[in-house]
């Protein structure tokens, strides 16, 4: 797998809780960075879809998540 290189401006303070969480866990400062970012781009992926479904939802009445876990439960 071909992979890409990418640099980031760190605050001290960000760049302090990175660094303590790489030790503490013993993963790499790249590999937590990487997380971070594979989660923040799906949770984007899930608001993009939620904002573009939800027209169609509140037209079949579903306005609340408790509306939907009612009937999928």
């Amino acid at each position: 797998m071909k992979t890409g290189a990418l640099t980031i401006r760190l605050d001290p303070d960000l760049q302090r809780q990175l660094a303590h969480l790489a030790r503490r866990t013993g993963r790499s400062r790249s590999d937590l960075a990487r997380e971070a970012l594979r989660r923040q781009l799906a949770l984007a992926q899930f608001d993009d879809l939620r904002r573009r479904i939800m027209p169609f939802a509140e037209a079949r009445g579903y306005l609340t998540d408790d509306d939907i876990f009612r009937d999928v439960s």
